[in-house]
């Protein structure tokens, strides 16, 4: 957790910077320029990295019309009526852990200034992360999902469960940095006082609080020592005309470790916001960490109003399973006493 206060904030007036493309809905009222203040979304079905379905960023319209049809066809019919007359029914997917009901995929693919998307990643042009390692970056993370998919794993002590068992940050990288989407609860809610940036998420109510500082320079002056690794990073912030400007450093290692967009301690994350429309916040990012990856790698995308509020991110499976596990292991240890 970041520095600061989590006070709502007042709009101020200014100009929004930036113009937008003719597919762009108006442009945000200048009352609205520095003024993130609500609820926004990135839920879609669109993913950091370009699968290999897209062989470029921009989707024409109208295969994105195509993949738009086809996730709420889905989604549909995954919500339909079940017919009551069948009988019992079977569970033929005992391996998943939610069914649709708590899916939440958007509306179809990501759209940044009318423009549908194929990937977050805008540099490198082939929208892959660039590792120097891939493998190695992401083998903590690639164990996690074996482990959690099939509920064994070689745990050394309660330490080594995932995060996303320990319910210590969102397993969904929500908080970054980079933030990403998840399968659900892809609501945040932005607050712009004049002396915080304060991002709130749904995902495992997780909380940003980064100090807004004169300029980029003084900013930069005011992180913290580099011993100091906090989840989610040391983040400081400044603007830019409109545009509000977050750094983030020193990455908790045991986040570096379990994650989907690894940064080591030499690595620096910056954060861009824009209100580019009134219903358009405008996020990009650049990762810069000569540890991973083998040059800088950029990317964007556009949060979008929600529909509905924050609501508790309450994880109690992961509490209750440590007990769990910690007093079935004090069981065995005294079942074993009484068999020498």
């Amino acid at each position: 957790m970041l520095r600061g206060s989590t006070s709502a904030a007042a709009a101020l007036a200014v100009m929004l910077a930036g113009p937008a493309s003719g597919q762009a809905p108006p442009a945000a009222p200048r009352a609205l320029a520095r003024n993130f203040d609500g609820v926004w979304t990135n839920a879609t079905v669109t993913q950091l990295e370009r699968s290999a379905a897209y062989s470029q960023l921009v989707v024409p319209n109208a295969r994105a019309e195509q993949v738009d049809k086809a996730t709420t066809a889905r989604r549909d019919a995954a919500n339909g009526r079940s017919d009551l007359s069948q009988g019992a029914f079977k569970d033929e997917n005992a391996t998943a852990g939610y069914n649709s009901f708590w899916i939440d995929a958007g509306e179809g693919l990501m759209r940044v200034r009318g423009e549908a998307r194929s990937s977050f990643i805008t540099s490198p042009a082939d929208g892959r992360m660039p590792f120097r390692d891939r493998a190695r970056s992401l083998a903590l993370t690639i164990r996690d999902g074996a482990e959690y998919r099939s509920g064994k794993g070689a745990y050394a002590g309660p330490e080594d469960l995932p995060i996303r068992e320990r319910c210590l940050i969102a397993q969904s990288d929500a908080g970054g940095p980079v933030m990403l989407n998840a399968i659900y609860n892809n609501n945040y809610s932005f607050f712009v006082t004049p002396g915080y940036f304060v991002i709130d998420l749904e995902m495992n109510h997780d909380v940003r609080i980064a100090p807004i500082f004169a300029s980029a320079k003084e900013a930069r002056a005011s992180h913290a020592p580099a011993v100091i690794r906090p989840w989610l990073g040391d983040t400081v912030a400044w603007w830019e005309g409109d545009t509000l400007v977050a750094e983030t450093k020193n990455v908790n290692p045991i986040q570096e470790g379990r994650t989907l967009t690894p940064v080591s301690s030499q690595g620096t994350v910056t954060e861009r916001f824009t209100r580019i429309a009134r219903d358009e916040l405008l996020y990009q990012f650049t990762v810069e960490d000569p540890v991973h990856y083998t040059q800088a790698w950029s990317g964007e995308y556009s949060f979008k109003p929600a529909k509905g509020q924050i609501y508790e991110y309450a994880c109690h499976e992961g509490n209750y399973a440590m007990e769990g596990i910690l007093r079935g292991a004090r069981m065995a240890e005294e079942a074993d006493k009484g068999g020498q």
